[in-house]
């Protein structure tokens, strides 16, 4: 996986800020998948006292979803903790897990949003142009926009408004559950995104690479 330095990572809030501002216009908002052969799950949590900051990827076949790759990763967390900026805060060490798969993944699940930012390029979005790869975001909370309660059965869904402008999509992945907030990372359209993130979820609320992922870390951290 080609690692592009679009920016330097020690930076203050503002320039960070700026950054964001600066690359958001490259995100493509259009289909640019080629085949799915595997797909890979980030997660990414920090120890109690927030100072170590741990990554963890799980890459899937596709469409079967079975483990075939995995990865973790540590650093020292040094950017602060910013609402709105924790790309700059996590991407790091995601990369550096990145370099330890023995496979490419043809998309990117982040656990985390994507279009669906106060400024349009979270976490999904920063990771998929980074790293030139297919990307969406299945965030389990809302962090901006507004909406209507999707229809109770699986699949069910409704639009993600802030302001005037559909920057996602409500997805129930189960009957009768919590439903997770689907957005564009990078080189997918929002509504192959919300078909990808039901299809990566067949039995559980979260897409199972992000479950992946998250299950690695936990056992990274016990490990530690």
């Amino acid at each position: 996986m080609r690692i592009r330095r679009l920016h330097p990572w020690n930076l203050t809030p503002g320039e960070a800020i700026e950054v964001q501002k600066s690359l958001r216009g490259r995100v493509e908002t259009a289909d640019r998948l080629g085949r799915l052969r595997w797909v890979a799950g980030v997660d990414v949590g920090f120890d109690r006292d927030s100072k170590t900051c741990r990554a963890a990827l799980a890459v899937l076949s596709w469409p079967d979803l079975e483990l075939e790759d995995r990865a973790t990763a540590e650093q020292p967390a040094t950017f602060p903790y910013v609402p709105g900026l924790l790309s700059f805060r996590e991407i790091p060490v995601v990369l550096e897990g990145v370099g330890r798969l023995t496979l490419e993944p043809d998309l990117l699940i982040c656990d985390g949003q994507g279009y669906a930012h106060p400024r349009r390029f979270g976490l999904a979005s920063h990771l998929g142009l980074v790293t030139d790869t297919p990307s969406i975001g299945v965030a389990k909370s809302r962090l901006i926009g507004t909406h209507e309660e999707p229809p109770p059965e699986r699949g069910g869904r409704t639009p993600l408004v802030d302001g005037e402008e559909i920057v996602g999509m409500v997805l129930r992945t189960r009957t009768n559950v919590r439903p997770v907030y689907v957005s564009i990372g990078h080189r997918v359209r929002l509504e192959t995104a919300v078909e990808l993130a039901l299809r990566a979820a067949p039995r559980y609320r979260l897409p199972e690479p992000t479950r992946w992922a998250h299950r690695l870390a936990r056992l990274s951290h016990r490990s530690s």
